[in-house]
């Protein structure tokens, strides 16, 4: 497959009286191609996240990667230091589903104003507290196909309150492939095996990968805990995600 020429740009969308600030990648050439929402880590919509924007705009993907902070802190990004993960885990606590929710969906129906987005179904992906996320937006209708990284707290939290995220399994309408290091410390076995018989139990299409030797953070090629091997297999997992949900 012959990887597309993009073009990179931060826009503005609105969400009621709030402008979100969002890393939009699409592809060059005219055409006509599905949008795929990009979940940040609580570093912000930092150097990773918008190299993932572009590789997926690279497949032929309209992607877009909208600050999930921007109530929090408007254009936050930053490291991976200790200090740096205290910062950001501060702004995820003061998250609120309802906002997240409605902040993604404003993300895609901006999205849905591009001449080259098709308008039929969407994806999502996410990593860590994104990864969190995205199984919580994979409950929104646009949402087909999701891919969610490692995202700590699924069956033991919440954003703002109330049941774990995972207890809100039965409302996903399409695709799920959840991606998990077995070495991750921040998500124990007991709590993938949850998840996993969660949508097992509700019928909701999926997949869980967990692979050996992978620690939290696997997929990220500017943290300690890059794990190539696991990071390249769970990319192919996405591309066939991907393809098979939203391009056929």
């Amino acid at each position: 497959m012959t990887e597309q020429v993009v073009a990179t740009e931060t826009v503005n969308f609105s969400q009621n009286n709030l402008q979100i600030a969002g890393y939009l990648a699409q592809p060059q050439a005219p055409g006509s191609y599905p949008g795929i929402v990009v979940l940040q880590e609580i570093f912000g919509v930092n150097g990773h996240i918008r190299d993932v924007t572009e590789r997926i705009a690279k497949l032929g993907y309209v992607a877009i990667a909208p600050a999930l902070f921007q109530r929090q802190a408007p254009g936050f990004e930053t490291g991976y230091t200790p200090q740096d993960i205290e910062v950001g885990r501060g702004y995820a606590m003061q998250t609120k589903a309802s906002e997240l929710l409605s902040d993604i969906q404003a993300a895609i129906d901006y999205l849905k104003t591009l001449p080259q987005v098709k308008q039929n179904g969407f994806g999502c992906i996410g990593f860590c507290f994104g990864g969190h996320v995205a199984y919580l937006a994979a409950t929104l209708p646009d949402i087909k196909a999701t891919a969610s990284f490692y995202g700590a707290g699924i069956a033991t939290r919440t954003f703002g309150g109330g049941n774990p995220t995972v207890t809100r399994t039965p409302e996903i309408k399409g695709t799920l492939y959840g991606f998990f290091g077995t070495e991750d410390a921040s998500i124990p076995p007991e709590q993938i095996d949850q998840i996993e018989t969660e949508l097992e139990k509700y019928n909701i299409s999926h997949r869980v990968f967990r692979y050996d030797g992978a620690d939290h953070g696997f997929f990220c090629d500017r943290r300690a805990s890059y794990n190539p091997q696991a990071a390249a297999a769970a990319w192919e997992q996405v591309q066939q995600l991907f393809k098979t949900v939203l391009t056929t």
